[in-house]
């Protein structure tokens, strides 16, 4: 099973994920001219840093300096550990972060053929756009840095979704999510 983000079918932000944000360290709304998002692409993530607001195009991975090389950089945190575990220390708290997405996919093999693949496309019930909690390191500079990255927190998975996948990405609710100068959950928030 294998999570992927879908940010729109032409690969922009959802646009009420930043209706009140006009223009975000100006952010130009590209798309990215596909229809999901694998590990390792540049999507774009929501972060606070100071009393502002970035929207930053940040590749979707991310592991600590003295675990790079080692294995794949890893897409996911488990919000059971991410507090209290060291892998992901030096990003919490202060390097939280929203990756809005307007559904995920999740992919559950044949029982009959492991070579066959059903996917299922997860989305609010009411379409709403989704802002999953997340992790980011993030350098501005002229180009990409090396060490960017980000991770999204999971969770067990819930009403319903168990017979899919025991993990769903932490979709906070729209109270959580970007509103005005706080946009991002106090650590509280993920704390269980």
């Amino acid at each position: 099973m294998w999570t992927v983000l879908d940010l729109r079918v032409d690969g922009s932000l959802p646009a009420a994920a930043i209706a009140d944000l006009v223009v975000i360290n100006g952010y130009d709304h590209e798309p990215i001219g596909r229809y999901n998002v694998a590990p390792s692409t540049r999507v774009e993530i929501v972060r606070q840093a100071g009393d502002g607001l970035y929207v930053d195009r940040v590749k979707w991975g991310w592991a600590p300096f003295w675990a790079k090389g080692k294995r794949p950089a890893p897409i996911n945190a488990r919000a059971e550990t991410v507090v209290t575990g060291s892998f992901f220390k030096s990003l919490w708290p202060g390097c939280r972060a929203l990756a809005p997405a307007n559904g995920w996919f999740e992919w559950i093999s044949d029982p009959t053929n492991p070579k066959r693949k059903q996917h299922y496309y997860i989305t609010s019930a009411e379409g709403e756009p989704l802002f999953f909690a997340a992790l980011a390191e993030v350098h501005h500079d002229v180009e990409p840095d090396e060490r960017d990255g980000f991770v999204i927190i999971t969770a067990a998975a819930d009403q319903g979704l168990l017979d899919i996948h025991d993990r769903k990405p932490l979709v906070l609710t729209q109270r959580l999510h970007v509103s005005g100068s706080r946009a991002l959950p106090r650590p509280s928030a993920l704390k269980r």
